[in-house]
C-alpha cells in the first residue's frame, strides 16, 4: 500500500480518481488546488507521502508552480502531472521543472494506474538491498552500468537520478548500441499506452540524459544525434 496525494480542483474526478486508488489498495488524501498540496506536504513529515498526482491547471497555485516549489525544496517523492494542455510545449515544460511523468486528460483511469504503479516499483527497488533470491539483470554499455530490475543507473562509477521514462530510453541504448533509433520507435519502446507523443518531447528526454551524462563525466556525449533520422547510443570504453 502507497501513501498518495491526489490535487485537482475539478471535485469530480477528484472523487473519481480517489476512489479508483483507495479500490486498488493505496492510502490517499486529497487536496483541491496547489496551494492546499503545498500546506499538506510542508507540514507533514518529510517522506510520509509516497507519491503525488497533481492536476496544472488548478487556482492559486498550479501544478508546474507545485512541482518547480517542491524540487527546489529538495522534496523527492514522484510527481506525476496531469492536464488538458495537450501540447508538446507544456510536456516539455513539465519534465523540465522535475516531474516524472505527464498524463493527458482525458485519459483512461487504468492506465493512470500503470504509470503510478511503475513509478512506486520503481522507488521500492531503489530502496531495497540485494538478495540471493533477486537477481537482476545487469546492463553494460561502455561507462554505463544499468540494473533493470532494480531500475538504477550509473555512469562512470556515479549514480544517475533518472525518470522512469529516462531509465528505459537509456536501456532502449544499451540493448541497441551502435543502432540508429528514430523518434517514433523510441516511444514505441519505452510507453505502455496509446498516447502520442511528439518528437520535441523525445528531445527533451534526451537533452535531460544528456546534461545528467555530462555531470558524471564530462565529454562528448555517448548519444549522437543522427540528423534526419534519430539518436545512436556510441558508448566510449570503459
Amino acid at each position: 500500500m502507497a501513501r498518495l496525494l491526489l490535487v485537482d480542483d475539478d471535485g469530480e474526478l477528484l472523487d473519481v480518481l480517489a476512489l479508483a486508488f483507495a479500490e486498488a489498495g493505496h492510502d490517499v488524501t486529497v487536496a483541491k488546488d496547489g496551494a492546499e498540496a503545498w500546506a499538506r506536504l510542508t507540514t507533514a513529515p518529510r517522506g510520509e507521502l509516497d507519491l503525488l498526482v497533481s492536476d496544472v491547471n488548478m487556482p492559486r497555485l498550479d501544478g508546474f508552480a507545485l512541482c518547480r516549489k517542491l524540487r527546489a525544496e529538495g522534496f523527492a517523492l514522484p510527481i506525476v502531472l496531469l492536464t488538458s494542455r495537450d501540447t508538446e510545449v507544456d510536456e516539455a515544460l513539465g519534465l523540465d521543472l522535475g516531474a516524472d511523468d505527464y498524463v493527458v486528460k482525458p485519459f483512461s483511469t487504468r492506465v493512470l494506474l500503470a504509470r503510478v504503479g511503475a513509478l512506486l516499483r520503481r522507488e521500492a527497488l531503489r530502496g531495497a538491498g540485494p538478495s540471493a533470491e533477486d537477481v537482476s539483470e545487469v546492463l553494460l554499455s561502455g561507462l554505463l552500468k544499468l540494473d533493470v530490475g532494480r531500475m538504477d543507473a550509473t555512469y562512470a562509477g556515479t549514480r544517475l537520478e533518472l525518470t522512469v521514462t529516462e531509465f528505459r530510453i537509456l536501456e532502449c541504448f544499451a540493448r541497441r548500441p551502435g543502432l540508429v533509433l528514430a523518434r517514433g520507435r523510441l516511444l514505441e519502446l519505452v510507453r505502455d499506452d496509446d498516447r502520442v507523443v511528439t518528437g520535441r518531447v523525445v528531445d527533451t528526454y534526451v537533452g535531460r540524459l544528456r546534461k545528467k551524462l555530462e555531470l558524471a563525466q564530462p565529454g562528448p556525449s555517448p548519444i549522437q544525434t543522427v540528423v534526419g533520422a534519430g539518436y545512436r547510443w556510441n558508448a566510449p570504453a570503459p
